[in-house]
């Protein structure tokens, strides 16, 4: 037992220390290397270029002096030129460190690629692997164009028809609200200025309406009106769902900030403006009633065809600084079909890009 303990426990700490780059053959990797070495100027000159631009862009928007961005541009050339120096050596440095030890490389080690680096520790015996494990580092992107956010907006509801002022509404004007929930992008639309800036996405829309007096919605006829409830009313409220999709042309200034190795424009601070419509479609609507009946309270909560339009479309907009807008939609479709009157639902508040 002695024996084969002596032997095994060199054995195996022989193996766990044989770690090597890469599962692929040495000469593989090598060649690898060799291939990245000759796109490493072309994707420093190519980093330095849109440098240059976004450089020239401030210079014209007046963020910037002449004798700045000369300064800037020939700092910019300088850092490219060491990153040429630096990453060939290092590469160099890898190539001759396989080719002296055949691939049998100790320790953790990189594998550089046109896709990025990757690290790999691999358990090798008698010139096989025998374990393996690697992660993929993949480069920051040098400039980044489309964000996501996740928006949510509450405010006023109500709604107007025509000849109708906000006053003279049927609907209580602040206690009808609306709530709104969804994941939007915002894409600049020109590569070297960030001024403008697609912003789309999707959005699920809660707009409540609550009838002044003792007053429900009651659908006959085809059609859909207030009529007076038969007992005291403690409240009234009727809420259209909407799934939509919403899409802006949005502008306003942003802050460009300069990395190491990536820049990106920043809305920090700045202020937006948002101008665009939405369109989709009408999931349901529902109507809640609180009462009190023959001295017992009773609730009802009533999911019925209400004669609501089933495609929904409108107009909207928002203006604001950084993540906090003052928020404004106008459906341009009926809240009813076939009303004798057509009323359009709006609504203004708050909205969080966050």
């Amino acid at each position: 037992m002695n024996t084969i303990t002596r032997f095994i426990i060199p054995l195996l700490l022989l193996t766990l220390a044989q770690f090597a780059q890469g599962q692929e053959p040495y000469e593989r990797r090598i060649e690898n290397l060799e291939q990245l070495r000759e796109q490493v100027p072309t994707q420093e000159k190519e980093a330095l270029k849109q440098e240059i631009l976004g450089i020239e862009e401030r210079l014209i928007d007046g963020e910037i002096s002449e004798a700045e961005s000369r300064r800037l541009k020939e700092e910019a050339a300088g850092k490219r030129a060491r990153n040429i120096e630096d990453r060939l050596a290092m590469i160099e440095r890898e190539i001759a460190l396989l080719e002296r030890n055949e691939g049998d490389v100790l320790g953790t080690g990189r594998r550089y690629t046109d896709e990025g680096e990757v690290t790999a520790i691999n358990i090798r015996f008698n010139d096989e692997d025998i374990f393996g494990w690697r992660k993929r580092d993949h480069p920051v992107r040098y400039d980044r164009r489309t964000y996501s956010d996740l928006v949510v907006a509450v405010g006023f509801n109500n709604a107007l028809a025509k000849g109708r002022s906000l006053e003279e509404s049927p609907y209580k004007l602040a206690g009808s609200r609306f709530f709104e929930i969804g994941w939007t992008w915002r894409t600049r639309v020109f590569k070297n200025s960030n001024f403008m800036r697609f912003h789309y996405g999707v959005s699920f829309q809660f707009n409540g309406l609550k009838p002044e007096g003792n007053q429900t919605f009651v659908p006959e006829g085809g059609q859909t009106t207030l009529q007076e409830f038969e007992y005291d009313l403690d409240k009234s409220k009727f809420r259209m769902d909407n799934l939509v999709v919403p899409v802006y042309l949005e502008f306003g200034p942003s802050r460009y900030r300069e990395y190491k190795d990536h820049f990106r424009y920043s809305l920090d601070d700045q202020f937006r403006i948002g101008l665009g419509g939405y369109a989709g479609f009408n999931l349901g609507a529902r109507q809640k009633l609180k009462y009190d009946r023959e001295g017992e309270r009773a609730k009802d909560k009533l999911k019925r065809g209400y004669n609501t339009s089933d495609l929904v479309y409108g107009l909207a907009g928002y203006v604001g600084v950084e993540g906090v807008l003052l928020y404004a939609k106008y459906d341009l479709n009926p809240i009813f079909e076939n009303a004798e009157v057509d009323e359009h639902n709006i609504s203004l508040g708050l909205r969080f890009d966050l």
